[in-house]
């Protein structure tokens, strides 16, 4: 599966909820497809005794991808989703969800963090938007990610430098809350996602590009 088996024209529609949650269970699908194809492929190579001899590389495969299959359902629990019992996230949870999916990436992540707890709206803001810093550096960089306490309530910072450090096109439609008209869905839904939910909360969002470097600041009710 690629982002094109999802890539749903929606000029001429008004995006109802229905309609952005078909798109983020497309895209839950899509990502959740290679960790676990991989595993189905370490459980064939177990089962077939002719290749015996690549016992320890199908265990090593099995293992990777439970692990990346693991990292992304937690993040996707906060990121999208409400499918938990906590009402409030400490900053180290919410970094070593971010950690656990973007450690085989190329940004480096470094967190500073001046609040101790967040709310279920705020902590989805900060891994989504923490996660998009992390995906402006394709080709590596540095990715810092903040949370503070302002004037206007908490604001949160993802600052992303690095060569080729940018933001896709259907990535900036999203961050704009504006609806996609081409280009790719799996790319727009979740700068979308991270949108809305900063307007739902009162919010709102700054974007901040030039040759090398993005910056993406959230403010929202503390």
């Amino acid at each position: 599966m690629n982002d094109t088996d999802f890539d749903i024209p929606l000029d001429a529609l008004s995006l109802d909820g229905s309609e952005l949650a078909s798109l983020l269970v497309a895209k839950l699908c899509h990502d959740f497809i290679s960790p676990s194809g991989a595993i189905v492929s370490g459980l064939d190579l177990l089962n077939d005794p002719t290749a015996q001899y690549m016992r320890d590389d199908a265990i090593a495969l099995l293992t990777d991808s439970a692990r990346k299959m693991v990292a992304q359902v937690q993040f996707f629990r906060v990121a999208f989703g409400a499918a938990t019992t906590a009402e409030r996230f400490t900053g180290d949870e919410l970094k070593a969800l971010v950690d656990g999916v973007t450690r085989d990436g190329r940004a480096r992540l470094d967190w500073q963090l001046e609040v101790a707890d967040f709310g279920k709206p705020q902590a989805r803001a900060l891994v989504n938007l923490a996660y998009l810093t992390a995906a402006a550096l394709p080709m590596g960089g540095q990715a810092v990610v903040s949370a503070r306490i302002g004037a206007d309530g908490l604001v949160l910072t993802g600052t992303a430098e690095g060569a080729r450090a940018r933001l896709k096109p259907e990535a900036a439609t999203g961050l704009a809350g504006q609806r996609l008209t081409e280009g790719l869905t799996g790319q727009w839904v979740q700068p979308y996602w991270l949108w809305l939910t900063l307007q739902q909360q009162g919010g709102w969002l700054d974007v901040e590009t030039v040759e090398g470097r993005v910056v993406l600041t959230g403010t929202m009710p503390s």
